[in-house]
């Protein structure tokens, strides 16, 4: 009985500690719309990820406007993931916080767009 709390304890351990390893490898490209206010946002994610730090770019395009900006904050937990994005339109810049769940080949989640409230999206890989 001692042995087997003993492999259970060293097997837990293992676990926690593989834990961050187990996070999902969502490094490429991903691509979404995002329906706001003021019209269609196309987006494209550029994801980089090193055990649970998650680095990159933001690549956003609506009509004429165009923008891209590095990918802070990030993080990826599992299979959660998120990220803040400063998005330049129309001359002003806003800070967008994303959080999202991975499930395979599509992230769905949310992002805050500073005060202005909340918008959906569903990114899926790009192929």
């Amino acid at each position: 009985m001692l042995n087997l709390k003993r492999v259970l304890l060293v097997a837990s351990v293992v676990l926690l500690c593989l834990a961050p390893a187990l996070a999902a490898d969502i490094s490429g490209q991903w691509a979404t719309v995002i329906k706001t206010a003021i019209g269609e946002m196309n987006y494209t994610f550029d994801f980089k990820v090193e055990g649970e730090k998650l680095t990159g770019k933001v690549m956003m395009s609506m009509g004429n406007d165009s923008s891209e900006s590095p990918l802070m904050e990030g993080s990826v937990k599992g299979d959660e993931v998120s990220f803040v994005e400063m998005l330049k339109v129309q001359g002003q810049e806003l800070r967008c916080e994303y959080k999202g769940k991975i499930s395979g080949s599509e992230i769905q989640g949310s992002r805050q767009v500073g005060s202005y409230g909340t918008e959906e999206f569903v990114a899926k890989r790009a192929k």
